[in-house]
């Protein structure tokens, strides 16, 4: 079982932590401190495994890491998993959010945490890996984008509606209701719109043009 997933650059400084077991607010800072002190004072010729930390079980758990430019990737695991396994598991995560950031850097881990999150729950959940295949996790990544963006369309649509109905009165607002769901640009355009106890029922699109 993985129970922890960490990166942190040469200064120690963590850019994602990730705790698949409960631990306290300073006990986790002081597991990324200890983690990194063991790390970072290995030579880069010495293998890339080696007993855990005292802070996350000592001899019964493994750190096992790579070291890419600026930052370090850890994952603490217990004595099931495979050293081998775990560092081809490191090496498909890195590689899936270079495919995602198109040549990743440490900014993108600090201004894009959350989208970093989501690729790193789409390969491990509850400690437990899920899957392997950066392909089959792109594509699960990019389906999630789309949807994130179709969902943003569809809030900025009804807002602009519902201020139209706030500056132009229900007698005008209509109009300018169909007019904001034909920029919407959605894949299929909602025929009813119901905004509280108002109904507004939207044409097909050819009567637009």
């Amino acid at each position: 079982m993985i129970k922890a997933i960490l990166i942190f650059n040469n200064h120690g400084k963590p850019r994602l932590s990730k705790f698949y077991q409960p631990y306290s607010e300073d006990t986790q800072q002081q597991i990324i401190r200890e983690t990194f002190h063991l790390v970072s004072k290995r030579d880069e010729n010495v293998c890339n495994f080696l007993e855990g930390g005292l802070l996350i079980g000592g001899s019964d758990n493994k750190l096992i890491y790579r070291h890419y430019a600026t930052l370090y990737f850890v994952f603490c695991v217990d004595s099931s998993e495979s050293e081998l396994g775990i560092l081809d598991l490191i090496q498909v995560f890195v590689e899936t959010l270079d495919k995602c950031f198109e040549n990743v850097c440490e900014l993108d881990l600090i201004f894009h945490v959350d989208k970093v999150h989501n690729i790193l729950a789409e390969m491990v959940m509850g400690g437990m890996v899920l899957e392997t295949n950066m392909n089959e996790i792109v594509t699960q990544i990019d389906a999630q984008n789309k949807l994130e963006k179709s969902e943003q369309i569809v809030y900025t649509g009804l807002f602009c509606i519902s201020q139209d109905f706030s500056q132009a009165g229900l007698a005008g607002a209509p109009a300018r209701a169909v007019s904001a769901v034909k920029n919407m640009n959605l894949p299929e355009i909602p025929r009813n719109i119901n905004i509280g106890d108002i109904s507004i029922k939207v044409p097909n699109l050819p009567s637009f043009k």
